[in-house]
């Protein structure tokens, strides 16, 4: 007899979950548990951690996953608060074995497995966020080339493709006799934190809806346009908006692979339905970029010392005086740009931002204000639905100039911006004000 903990992280899915398919073949009890962060818990720059919209954002898909739960005979236990301290407590409570989980290799994230595996518990963590096999990749993360294009040709020339996608569970192990009650329920969670602004984008949560959203994408030609579309700043199909379902972990990259490769069996492939393999591809890089450098991701120099460290030092640190007026202008979307501020607003009001204009508003804080990247990391971690802590990382460290590629940075000219992808204003006009 075995009582386990699965502990839900960046993986709300019950689809295509190795992990969970292990845990539940083992073991004879399973408890599926969340531990949702402290509602008050700031960011090193003053503002909230994580903005009330991506709250409601992941409760959503909490609350989807716990249904999916539910149809399979158990139910998601959800926690809040300090993730080592929560989970610890439940392992005494309900005296389970150990617990399983996905491996997520970001400081904070590896440091709460370290602080449970301190107090004598058992963790097991298992690699599953990246399309490709871990196992499959023709060099060790320690040895991947730190370039992204020699990392994409390695792959190719071995005709890598994403891992086989899993079927769900057909039953979850029961619950063990005594399992706390949740101190706050879901329902209770959504009603506090209120409606979710609709968007202009098609992001409902959970894996059903991901689902229904790949039925809609890959039924037609948008596949074949991506490449055409990926730059533009708004509309309901410029963008795959795979991202959030990515995020959350409600649909995993190996199911959207299959889809894709399903629709070049039947419709053919072109530059487009590449690019959208391409985009994911990178998505995968920036996993094991994790594996290789770690810690050394999150400093301010990043990954160019001590080339870069000098200028990564000019960068003014926005905590008081102008540097943090300047920082303030930025989020509030009252800088002297216009397409700026039109970003900024849209992010602000809907939790999206198009991956062009990511670029945009961060070159312009980086290079036109001379603002710490970090902090537009962080604001970028609070405002976004698809917030991922690999890609966030990895795009600001490549706008800066402070990660793997050789040529420095992208500092954007703005005006060439705004006449390539929004010359008639539409855009600006649509996000003047909020």
């Amino acid at each position: 007899m075995s009582t386990l903990i699965y502990w839900f992280r960046n993986d709300l899915r019950l689809l295509d979950s190795p992990a969970l398919n292990k845990v539940c073949r083992e073991a004879t009890h399973l408890i599926p548990v969340y531990v949702l962060p402290p509602d008050a818990i700031m960011s090193r720059w003053g503002f909230a951690r994580v903005s009330t919209q991506r709250k409601r954002y992941v409760a959503e898909t909490l609350a989807a996953l716990d249904a999916q739960c539910r149809e399979l005979g158990s139910r998601l236990l959800v926690l809040q608060g300090d993730a080592a301290t929560a989970l610890a407590s439940l392992v005494e409570s309900t005296r389970a074995d150990g617990i399983v989980c996905e491996q997520i290799a970001a400081p904070e994230e590896e440091a709460e497995v370290e602080q449970l595996r301190a107090q004598g518990i058992k963790v097991q963590y298992f690699w599953q966020s990246t399309m490709l096999d871990l196992a499959a990749l023709p060099f060790t993360p320690r040895q991947m080339p730190d370039m992204f294009t020699q990392f994409r040709q390695k792959l190719e020339s071995k005709g890598l493709r994403a891992r086989a996608v899993l079927p769900r569970p057909e039953r979850l192990p029961s619950l063990p006799d005594h399992v706390p009650a949740e101190s706050l329920s879901l329902a209770q969670r959504l009603d506090l934190l209120g409606s979710r602004p609709e968007a202009n984008t098609p992001l409902q949560a959970g894996t059903s809806q991901g689902l229904q959203h790949l039925d809609h994408y890959f039924a037609d030609e948008l596949p074949h346009t991506y490449k055409e579309t990926r730059n533009q700043l708004s509309g309901p199909d410029y963008s795959t908006h795979f991202s959030a379902w990515l995020a959350t972990g409600a649909l995993s990259a190996s199911m959207i692979v299959e889809r894709l490769t399903q629709y070049e069996s039947a419709r053919g492939a072109n530059d487009g339905t590449y690019w959208i393999w391409f985009e994911l591809v990178w998505r995968d890089y920036f996993r094991f970029l994790h594996l290789k450098y770690g810690r050394a991701l999150y400093l301010r120099e990043g990954l160019r010392q001590p080339d870069s460290l000098a200028d990564a030092q000019r960068l003014a640190v926005p905590t008081s005086g102008i540097a943090l007026k300047l920082f303030e202008q930025w989020t509030e979307g009252k800088t002297k740009n216009a397409l700026v501020n039109a970003g900024m607003n849209e992010l602000a009001a809907t939790g999206i931002l198009s991956n062009r204009m990511r670029q945009i508003v961060a070159s312009y804080l980086i290079y036109d204000l001379r603002i710490d990247w970090r902090a537009g990391a962080a604001w970028f971690e609070s405002q976004l639905l698809d917030y991922d802590v690999y890609s966030n990382q990895g795009n600001w460290l490549y706008i800066a100039g402070l990660g793997t590629d050789p040529r420095g940075g992208r500092r954007m000219n703005l005006d060439k911006q705004a006449l390539e992808h929004d010359p008639k204003g539409f855009y600006r006009k649509q996000w003047a004000q909020t």
